[in-house]
């Protein structure tokens, strides 16, 4: 096995106590106004997988110790090679390959396991739907709660392609509308974006890799969404038999066809319904409503001209389609070359927020920190239902049923936080806490104001629950987070955080018309 080999650190937290709040402690010195951390995206698509390695800045928004730091600078460090996803068979992808591309990178990059500071793998389009894609997420996961695992559906990738090529920025710098259209090899994702804000996303089986080829152009695999437009166009393909050009080129044709059907926002054919995988793109008017397109994933390094070879695929030949179909559909000067192409969702993927809380922190389970991967359950209380009832109907979008190991509770408490409604807080967090079978777990909680102390003073001291309770305060986080707790450092013990949710760049490069 490899000296460098990643997935096999199992979690050890004896071994790293001050990993976390080391980090942070080096800049103490600065007075904590700035964070440098080395980040890495991997992504594992039906096409193609790939890494990079980045180096993120993160400066303090305010002079307060409770202020939040945000992602100011970016560089990338090291783009890997793409690697065409490797299949065991038309099910399984290959595991081992898998491993051993992601060491090389690492080693080619100059890191090891040791020396990243947080990471995410997102797995997408038709790898989802194979047997050993859930492995495979495991796999990253042991990586001591380093690597956020995202398993992104359909509407969530298109969200990711729109910010990571670059058309979100595009967008709020134009104050435009654009049309981010995302090209990989089992889907096509599609997002409206207007004003800086992603408004609607859809997304359809479309892709340059429905049918994959060795290099005497034999089929090796035939995704479903392929055997049905073939059926559509009275043709049949066999793995194991070759392809002729003609037969390509019909079938990209009608790929292209089907996929601006969509775009042209008109009324769709009965196959480009089946192969829809969302909902049509809401808010949209058609052509007419877009200032600019932005092309990216696998396929769009072909249309904007960045690559020629073949890999296997259709990915040339629905190219040319797709680009014949924008000329003719959007007006001149409306394609504006992405930022980033195959690259979009990675690029994304490997870049995260990171808060620090305020002193008033309440740590009376000090020996349960670091923590690491910490799941978030945001329960929505607006007043209405109890505390209790909204953190179990939180809980039950995760189909948990109590608070159990791994999981840390973000709660937006109620202006202003006088004792009445603390104390009401406290009582439905301690029905649900105080029943749970993991009694000896410590219950993590993160609070958007500074009431911290206060909280865990009544959860602790007047309510008596009996597991470790660490409450932070000033920490904002969303539905889909993930946080990592350091250990409280310095003489005012600002306890690091590391919030591991997805950020892109807030400046659009320069985008040039591709003729």
């Amino acid at each position: 096995m490899h000296q460098h080999d990643w997935h096999e650190h199992d979690d050890d937290s004896d071994n790293r106590p001050d990993e976390l709040a080391g980090d942070f402690a080096a800049e103490e010195i600065e007075g904590l106004e700035k964070l440098t951390i080395s980040s890495v995206g991997i992504d594992i698509g039906s096409s193609t997988s790939h890494l990079v390695f980045s180096r993120l800045v993160l400066r303090r928004e305010g002079s307060a110790f409770s202020s939040r730091f945000r992602v100011t600078e970016r560089e990338v460090l090291y783009r890997s090679a793409i690697m065409l996803t490797p299949y065991e068979s038309g099910t399984l992808i290959d595991i081992g390959k898998i491993k051993n591309f992601v060491n090389q990178a690492y080693d080619e990059a100059g890191f090891t396991p040791e020396t990243i500071d947080t990471g995410a793998v997102v797995i997408t389009g038709e790898a989802l739907k194979k047997e050993n894609a859930q492995p495979i997420a495991e796999l990253f996961a042991r990586e001591s709660g380093k690597f956020i695992c995202a398993s992104a559906g359909p509407n969530h990738e298109a969200l990711l392609a729109a910010y990571g090529s670059g058309a979100v920025a595009l967008s709020e710098t134009k104050a435009a509308t654009v049309l981010n259209i995302d090209l990989g090899g089992g889907t096509t994702k599609l997002s409206l974006i207007k004003g800086g804000t992603v408004v609607g996303t859809a997304a359809i089986e479309l892709g340059a890799r429905l049918i994959a080829l060795d290099d005497g152009n034999v089929v090796v695999r035939v995704e479903e969404p392929a055997k049905r437009i073939l059926s559509e166009l009275g043709h049949t393909v066999s793995v194991g038999k070759a392809i002729g050009e003609e037969l390509k080129e019909v079938f990209a044709k009608r790929m292209g066809e089907l996929l601006f059907e969509v775009i042209r926002a008109g009324t769709i054919s009965t196959m480009a319904s089946t192969l829809l995988l969302t909902d049509p793109l809401s808010d949209y008017q058609g052509p007419g409503d877009v200032d600019f397109v932005v092309c990216s994933g696998g396929v769009s390094e072909y249309i904007n001209q960045r690559d020629t070879r073949a890999y296997g695929d259709l990915g040339p030949q629905l190219a040319r389609n797709i680009r014949e179909h924008l000329a003719a559909t959007f007006r001149q000067g409306v394609l504006q070359e992405a930022t980033e192409g195959i690259r979009a969702t990675v690029i994304g993927a490997g870049e995260y927020s990171v808060q620090a809380s305020g002193s008033t922190s309440h740590l009376s389970g000090i020996d349960s920190l670091p923590a690491f991967g910490l799941q978030v359950v945001r329960p929505l209380m607006d007043g209405v239902d109890s505390v209790e009832r909204s953190l179990r109907a939180a809980l039950a979008k995760f189909d948990l049923s109590e608070i159990g190991e791994g999981l840390v509770l973000a709660l937006a408490v109620e202006e202003p936080p006088d004792y009445p409604s603390l104390r009401r807080l406290a009582e439905g967090i301690s029905a649900v806490a105080g029943q749970t079978s993991a009694a000896a777990a410590p219950l993590f909680i993160v609070v958007d104001t500074d009431v911290a102390k206060s909280l865990g003073g009544i959860l602790k001291e007047e309510l008596g629950l009996e597991q470790d309770v660490v409450v932070v305060d000033g920490i904002e986080v969303g539905d889909l987070d993930y946080l990592d707790i350091g250990r409280p450092m310095g003489v005012s013990e600002v306890v690091p955080v590391i919030v591991k949710s997805l950020v892109f760049p807030h400046q659009a490069d320069k985008n040039e018309s591709v003729p």
